[in-house]
C-alpha cells in the first residue's frame, strides 16, 4: 500500500471557549471518585463502588458532547489548548497544567472513558463480595484519572505525570491482593521494569529542554526542523525505551504475563483500554519527532515486528486462559508498534487497530472472567470444556471477540489489523519483506492459539469437577461484555471504511491513502488463518485433550517460560547489576571509606603522641622554646653561610 504524505509538524491550536471550557472535568470526575473513596475509607463502603462506577460514565457523556462539537467545526480547526494556570514558572522553563484535544488525543479518550465505564460496571458484579472492593474502585478510577491526563496533556511534563500515575495505579491493582505471595511479586515486577522505561522517558525530556528550549508538544514540534539528526536520534529511541516498558514490548515485556495474577477486570483494563496502549500514543503523538529520526523509527518496526511473533508463541503454550490472553495482548500491540513504526505510512493503521482492539480484548478477558467466575478461578483451559451450552451469552460475547482478534472478515479485527500486514510488505526499505512476511505468518499463529483457547474451553466433552455447576453471572457482567462483543463486531468496518478515521485523524497523523482489504497479500493472510484454525481444530476439536499437559518440545517448553524473558533479564540486567553493585559497596567500603579512615587514623594518631608532650609543667615548655628559638638560629646561620 503505497502512502502520500504532507505533514504538518505543528497543527493550529485555538484556546479552549464554549463547551470545550469543561474537557478539564473529564479528569476531574474519575479523579474525585480516586479521592473520595481512598480518603473517605470504611465511610464510603456501601456507595463508594455505585459513584465510582458513575463518575466515568459523566466523563464519557461529557467526551462525547466535545467529540460532536468537534465534528461540527473544520478538520483543520479541530485541536483545542486549554490551560488552567502556570505550573512551572522557573526561569527559562515555563510549563502550564493545560489540556490538548485534538482528533489523536479524543480518539483515545472516548476508548478510555467508555470501555473503561464498562469495566467499572462488569467489577459490581465480580468484585461484589470482596471485602475491599472500595479500595479497588478507588483505584480504578485512579488509573482512568491517569491514563485521561496522559492522553490528554499539551506537554511531554504533564504527559510524564500522567505516566507515572498510571504506573502507580497499576502496581496497587496488579497487587491489590498482596497476602497472595504472587500478586505482590507480580506488582513489583511489573513496577520496576516500567521504571525502567520511565528513565527513557524523563531523559527525552531533558534533552527536549535541553535543544529546544521547551517541553511543550507546540515548542517541541516547531524546533525539529532546526535539531541535529543526532539529538533527534536519541530523543526518538528514549521514547521508545519508555514504549517498551508501558506497552510490554521487547526487551521490557516480561511483566506483563505475571500482571495477570491481579483481579479480572484489571487485566481488561490493562491489556485493552489503557496502559499498554501508552506507548502507542507517545510514539504517535510524537511524531514530527520520529518522522525527522529514520534510525527511530527503524527501530520502532524492529521492536514492533520481534515482540508480535514473541507474543504470539507465547500465547500458543499457556493453559492458563488470561496468560494465553496476555500473549495475544503482548502480540497484537506490537502489530500497532509496527504499523506506527512505518512512519505516516501507518500511523491512522496503528491507531485503528488500538481502537478496534480495546473493544475485542475487553471483550475476551471479561469474557474469561465469567468463566473463572463460573468455574471456581480455576483457571486452566485443559480443565474446562463444553462450556458453550452451560454458559451461552460467555460463549457468543467471546466467540464473535475470537473472530474479530483472528481477523475474520466483517468483524473489526479484518478491517484494522489486515491493513497493517499490507502496509508492512508496501513500506519500502530492505525490511519490508520481513515485516511483512512476520506479520502474516503471526496472523495464522493468532489464528491457532485463539482456536486453541477457545476449542478447549467451550467445546468437547467436559472436563470439570462434577460439583460445578457453570452459569452465566448476573447482568451486572454480562451487559458490558454484550456491548464489546457489538464493538467486536462493527467498530473496525465503521472506523476504516471509506476512511473515516484516516481522514479524521489527517490533521494530526499525516495525510495518507486509503487501506487496502482486497489485495492478493489480503487473501493470502485469510488463508494462513484459515490454515492456523484448521491445525487447532485438528489438535485439539478432533483429539483428547489431556488434563495434565503434556512436556512438549523445546520450543513448546521455551514458549510456557515465556520464551526465556526472565532468564534473559536475570543474565543481562541483574546478575551484572548485582555484580556491580558487590563491586561499588566493596570499593566504597575498603578504597574509599579506607582512605578517608585512614587518613583519620593517621591524623589520631599523631595527635594521640602530641599529647603526650603537654606535661602541664612550665619548666618543659620553657626548654621546649628554648630549643625552638636554638633550631631557629642555626637555621639562620645557615642559610647566611
Amino acid at each position: 500500500m503505497g502512502m502520500i504524505v504532507t505533514f504538518s509538524e505543528v497543527e493550529p491550536v485555538a484556546a479552549a471557549s464554549g463547551v470545550f471550557s469543561l474537557m478539564w472535568i473529564i479528569i476531574a470526575l474519575p479523579l474525585l471518585g480516586a479521592l473520595v473513596l481512598l480518603a473517605g475509607a470504611s465511610r464510603t463502603n456501601r456507595w463508594g463502588p455505585l459513584l465510582a462506577t458513575v463518575l466515568p460514565i459523566g466523563s464519557f457523556v461529557l467526551a462525547f458532547t466535545l467529540f460532536l462539537s468537534m465534528l461540527g467545526e473544520p478538520s483543520e480547526s479541530r485541536a483545542v489548548e486549554q490551560v488552567l494556570y502556570s505550573w512551572i514558572p522557573v526561569g527559562d522553563l515555563q510549563v502550564d497544567v493545560g489540556f490538548l484535544l485534538d482528533q489523536l488525543s479524543i480518539s483515545f479518550v472516548l476508548l478510555i472513558t467508555f470501555v473503561g465505564s464498562l469495566i467499572h460496571v462488569y467489577s459490581l458484579g465480580y468484585m461484589e463480595h470482596d471485602p475491599e472492593k472500595r479500595r479497588f474502585f478507588g483505584y480504578l478510577n485512579l488509573f482512568l484519572a491517569s491514563m485521561l491526563l496522559l492522553v490528554m496533556a499539551n506537554s511531554y511534563l504533564l504527559l510524564y505525570v500522567g505516566w507515572e500515575g498510571v504506573g502507580l495505579a497499576s502496581y496497587l491493582l496488579i497487587g491489590f491482593w498482596q497476602y497472595k505471595p504472587e500478586a505482590a511479586a507480580a506488582a513489583k515486577k511489573a513496577f520496576v521494569m516500567n521504571r525502567v522505561g520511565d528513565v527513557g522517558l524523563s531523559i527525552a525530556i531533558m534533552i527536549m529542554f535541553a535543544t529546544f528550549g521547551s517541553v511543550a508538544f507546540a515548542g517541541v514540534f516547531g524546533g525539529v526542523s532546526s535539531a541535529g539528526s543526532g539529538t533527534l536520534n536519541a530523543i526518538g529511541l528514549l521514547l521508545l525505551l519508555a514504549a517498551c516498558g508501558k506497552s510490554a514490548q521487547v526487551p521490557l515485556q516480561a511483566w506483563l504475563l505475571d500482571a495477570m495474577e491481579g483481579p479480572t477486570p484489571v487485566s481488561a483494563l490493562i491489556h485493552a483500554a489503557t496502559m499498554v496502549t501508552a506507548g502507542v500514543y507517545l510514539i504517535a503523538r510524537s511524531a514530527p519527532v520520529f518522522n525527522a529520526s529514520t534510525v527511530a523509527l527503524t527501530a520502532v518496526a524492529v521492536v514492533g515486528c520481534v515482540t508480535l511473533a514473541f507474543g504470539a508463541v507465547i500465547g500458543c503454550a499457556m493453559d492458563d486462559i488470561k496468560k494465553a490472553l496476555a500473549g495475544s495482548t503482548m502480540s497484537q500491540i506490537g502489530y500497532m508498534v509496527l504499523a506506527v513504526g512505518l512512519g505516516s505510512t501507518g500511523y491512522s493503521l496503528g491507531i485503528g487497530h488500538l481502537l478496534s482492539h480495546g473493544f475485542f480484548k475487553a471483550g475476551l478477558f471479561l469474557g474469561a472472567g465469567s468463566v473463572m467466575h463460573a468455574m471456581g478461578d480455576r483457571l486452566d483451559i485443559r480443565r474446562y470444556g463444553g462450556l458453550r451450552k452451560a454458559m451461552p451469552i460467555t460463549f457468543a460475547t467471546f466467540f464473535l471477540g475470537y473472530l474479530a482478534i483472528i481477523g475474520i472478515p466483517p468483524f473489526s479485527g479484518f478491517f484494522t489489523k489486515d491493513p497493517i500486514i499490507d502496509a508492512a510488505y508496501h513500506s519500502g526499505g530492505s525490511g519490508a519483506i520481513v515485516y511483512g512476511l512476520v506479520a502474516q505468518v503471526t496472523a495464522g499463529v493468532t489464528a491457532f492459539y485463539m482456536t486453541r483457547v477457545v476449542v478447549t474451553t467451550f467445546f468437547g466433552p467436559t472436563r470439570w469437577h462434577e460439583d460445578d455447576h457453570p452459569h452465566d453471572p448476573p447482568a451486572s457482567m454480562t451487559v458490558p461484555m454484550i456491548l464489546l462483543a457489538v464493538g467486536s463486531v462493527g467498530l473496525g468496518a465503521f472506523l476504516m471504511l471509506n476512511n473515516r478515521l484516516i481522514t479524521f485523524l489527517d490533521p494530526v497523523l499525516g495525510e495518507a491513502e486509503a487501506a487496502q482489504y482486497l489485495s492478493p497479500i489480503t487473501f493470502v493472510t485469510l488463508a494462513m488463518v484459515f490454515v492456523g484454525i484448521g491445525v487447532a481444530w485438528w489438535m485439539y476439536g478432533r483429539q483428547e485433550v489431556p488434563v495434565t499437559a503434556p512436556v512438549g518440545g523445546p520450543l513448546t517448553v521455551a514458549a510456557r517460560k515465556s520464551l526465556y524473558g526472565d532468564a534473559v533479564n536475570e543474565s543481562v540486567f541483574m546478575r551484572p547489576g548485582q555484580y556491580l553493585t558487590r563491586f561499588l559497596v566493596f570499593f566504597d567500603n575498603r578504597v574509599i571509606d579506607g582512605f578517608v579512615n585512614g587518613f583519620a587514623a593517621v591524623v589520631g594518631g599523631v595527635s594521640s603522641r602530641g599529647r603526650r608532650t603537654q606535661t602541664g609543667f612550665v619548666r618543659s615548655y620553657a626548654l621546649s622554646m628554648f630549643v625552638g628559638a636554638v633550631v631557629v638560629m642555626l637555621g639562620v646561620v645557615l642559610v647566611r653561610i
